[in-house]
């Protein structure tokens, strides 16, 4: 039987990968998602609703509270998510956005997870094109991580298995994943891609992910369903209803 392991995590990249494994003629496909104390959490709603659309197997869901670890801006509050970086271009110097370590811990689940089932396939949505520059998402990091877990797991030294670690998204630019989804019938408006929704879930629109979808979605000369934080208008409301903004 044919069995491969999927990290889903909600957003663009993964729900569009999801749909391309599905696609390839596996018998049964399991999906992996994380609540690791990310402040863009709504990602998780959107990653169950697309594991039951895609039908697999399994859909497993760990908690690990990454922000007692800190050192990120998605899992502390008190730290800013960059904003507007693109006016400026993209540097690609590491953001604040990073989470340490955190395909890592990820991956190591997975990988757990995959020995378990026994399943000798993982897929992951990362991109190294179009990301914000985190060492974690480079197509060398896999390899590394593909040789350490064939050295490393009674799954492959006794049973002669091997682990393969599959990155079909890894060269692809946003606007390349958005046109296979397209094609593939991905349901957009159930994924999310915002560091830093407001309390209504609404996507900022300034910060790295919320620019890379739009510019996606600008490119192809499609709307983008999901909802996204009007500044000027809140502003009117707060000054009518005499609330405090964000």
């Amino acid at each position: 039987m044919k069995k491969c392991l999927v990290l889903l995590s909600g957003g663009i990249d993964s729900t569009v990968m999801l749909h391309m494994v599905k696609k390839m003629g596996y018998d049964k496909i399991y999906a992996l998602s994380f609540d690791y104390g990310q402040r863009h959490k709504r990602e998780i709603n959107c990653a169950i609703a697309q594991a039951i659309k895609a039908g697999v197997e399994e859909h497993l869901i760990i908690n690990i509270d990454l922000g007692r670890i800190g050192g990120s801006s998605l899992t502390d509050s008190n730290t800013e998510v960059p904003k507007d970086r693109h006016k400026h271009g993209f540097d690609w110097t590491i953001p604040s956005t990073y989470v340490p370590a955190r395909n890592t811990i990820f991956m190591s689940f997975a990988l757990s997870w995959a020995e378990t089932l026994k399943i000798q396939e993982i897929y992951i949505g990362a991109n190294a094109l179009d990301y914000s520059g985190y060492p974690d998402c480079r197509p060398e990091y896999f390899e590394a991580f593909e040789k350490m877990a064939n050295l490393s797991t009674a799954f492959t030294i006794e049973g002669k298995n091997r682990f393969h670690i599959r990155t079909p998204l890894i060269r692809m630019s946003k606007e390349e994943i958005l046109f296979k989804g397209l094609k593939l019938g991905v349901d957009f408006k159930n994924t999310f891609s915002c560091y830093d929704p407001d309390f209504r879930g609404r996507a900022c629109g300034r910060c790295d992910a919320c620019k890379l979808r739009i510019d996606g979605f600008s490119a192809l000369e499609l709307k983008d369903e999901i909802e996204y934080v009007d500044v000027e208008r809140d502003r009117i409301l707060r000054n009518i209803l005499g609330r405090p903004g964000r």
